[in-house]
């Protein structure tokens, strides 16, 4: 059985859990509601306690297949414009829980660094707003730059943002960043406390497997 490192999150504190690699059964598809709070989201049917690497990759590609397209047709003839994507960041452009703290810099979720790449292109500023702590900022964004992201703006939780609910708070920083004049035409995560709030044109969510990933 192959087994794997997966950090789990207890409060601020961080652990190492060795695990073994269960099949998983996942399917994907996709929400879709009003144009200005559409959604693209993975549902997955649980075979095993476990997430299995490859189920994972697949599920998240399935997803970001359906937002590449419509980053696409969304920067046509915006030249000019403000245009941003909001990512978050652990499981979502980092592979977190699949690889040990330590280990450092933890790679990049590959689908999403080719789609943030890609937005970058079509002139697009990308951001990440994350509940990660303020203390962890600068180790933050040298990860995400070194493994190849393009960084226009990161938000971390400092105070007082540590006592907000973490959706109100992602939120409150989407709108600041709308507050600079910018239209978010999508926002990324894979929790709906990414995702909810607004202040986003398009949300799309990727698996988080009922909570199993952080």
């Amino acid at each position: 059985m192959r087994t794997r490192g997966v950090v789990r999150r207890i409060g601020a504190v961080s652990v190492v859990v060795v695990l073994g690699a269960g099949g998983t059964i996942g399917t994907a598809g996709s929400a879709v509601a009003a144009p200005s709070e559409a959604t693209a989201s993975v549902t997955a049917a649980q075979a095993a306690a476990d997430v299995d690497y490859a189920t994972w990759q697949r599920d998240v590609k399935a997803v970001i297949d359906q937002a590449k397209p419509y980053i696409q047709q969304r920067t046509q003839g915006t030249a000019g414009r403000k245009l941003a994507v909001v990512f978050d960041i652990d499981n979502t452009t980092l592979e977190t829980d699949f690889h040990p703290w330590y280990q450092l810099p933890t790679p990049a979720l590959k689908p999403s660094l080719d789609l943030a790449t890609y937005a970058r292109s079509r002139g697009v500023d990308i951001f990440f707003v994350t509940a990660r702590p303020g203390i962890i900022e600068s180790l933050t964004d040298w990860n995400l730059k070194t493994v190849g992201y393009p960084v226009s703006g990161l938000y971390v939780r400092d105070l007082p943002d540590l006592f907000d609910e973490v959706s109100a708070y992602k939120t409150s920083k989407r709108a600041e960043i709308e507050a600079k004049g910018y239209t978010i035409i999508a926002n990324i995560g894979n929790n709906d406390t990414d995702l909810v709030g607004g202040h986003a044109e398009r949300t799309f969510k990727l698996p988080d497997y009922d909570g199993q990933l952080s």
